[in-house]
């Protein structure tokens, strides 16, 4: 039934904040279930990939549950998945740390370093640069968004051929301008947290919910 709530996945591999995510998403309009049972992950009609810390350890955790694995099977059938954070930046092929230098996802070409900014962490409320297309920013374009992070992908190299469709990609500035958000087919991410950008972050996750039930 159209009334119906669409039922959401959070990951449950050992990140923090959690919690904060699961409410937002509630209060967005989902039914919520935090958890890593393969097969309810597999069978949502959407799957949240939280992180915070390390993008090594948030790989570790991952790899400890075969994360990439449920990811990699979700996004093979068109099945929504959408991180936030470090949730987003695992989707790439590397992050460099530290001088740490850690394998990702390899959903997207691309490399995670550190912010070049005369204040780092980038911490607190940021305007975006939409992309043209964006659903998830639909009626948002003017909003500014909640950021904690010292790391972040720079640079969009996928080169997306017809007839799939051009992926929307939206961006920010801390110092250097930044990957900020990504709506990739069934594959959507934001460096911000929705869940901590009051109202503004609700819409963005009603938006995204909207994604699944179209």
């Amino acid at each position: 039934m159209a009334s119906e709530r669409p039922l959401v996945a959070v990951l449950d591999y050992g990140s923090g904040n959690v919690h904060s995510a699961v409410k937002a998403l509630e209060k967005a309009g989902a039914d919520v279930r935090l958890t890593r049972d393969r097969a309810l992950v597999a069978e949502a009609d959407g799957l949240l990939v939280p992180g915070v810390g390390a993008f090594s350890a948030v790989m570790e955790q991952l790899e400890s549950i075969r994360g990439g694995e449920l990811i990699e099977r979700r996004l093979a059938g068109g099945r929504a998945v959408l991180g936030i954070c470090v949730g987003m930046q695992v989707m790439f092929e590397r992050g460099i740390e530290r001088g740490v230098d850690t394998e990702g996802l390899g959903e997207w070409p691309g490399v995670v370093r550190p912010l070049d900014a005369p204040v780092i962490p980038h911490m607190g409320w940021s305007s975006l640069e939409v992309g043209q297309g964006s659903r998830l920013f639909a009626g948002l374009e003017s909003e500014r968004f909640y950021f904690v992070h010292s790391y972040a992908a720079q640079e969009w190299t996928l080169d997306v051929q017809p007839p799939f469709p051009i992926p929307s990609v939206t961006w920010s500035t801390h110092g250097s301008r930044f990957i900020a958000a990504v709506e990739n087919g069934p594959l959507t991410a934001t460096q911000f947290h929705p869940e901590k950008s009051g109202d503004a972050g609700i819409a963005v996750l009603r938006n995204w919910l909207g994604t699944l039930v179209a």
